[in-house]
């Protein structure tokens, strides 16, 4: 049990536990970043679809084709929609 008491062996295994410890850190920061992202992008896709809609609206009451009970349906229809918009398989 002597090379347990060796320098080598000490800062070799001081060595693996800092590697070891930094990738957790790193992995769980990446992972925060990831989640705060897809979170963002689904308001930025909500947002996006709703000025959609409106521009819609917009047309279709410039083309004359819109009533008044038609307003705001286009701009729901389209914030509702958000993030259902997925792959079926």
């Amino acid at each position: 049990m002597s090379f347990l008491r060796s320098p080598v062996t000490i800062f070799g295994a001081l060595n693996l536990s800092a590697i070891a410890g930094s990738t957790y850190y790193l992995r769980s920061h990446l992972v925060y970043n990831l989640e705060e992202s897809e979170a963002r992008s689904d308001e930025i896709e909500g947002t996006l679809r709703g000025h959609i809609g409106l521009i819609e609206e917009s047309l279709d009451r410039l083309e004359g084709k819109a009533t008044e009970a038609d307003r705001g349906k286009k701009m729901n229809e389209y914030y509702g929609k958000r993030g259902r918009d997925e792959k079926k398989s």
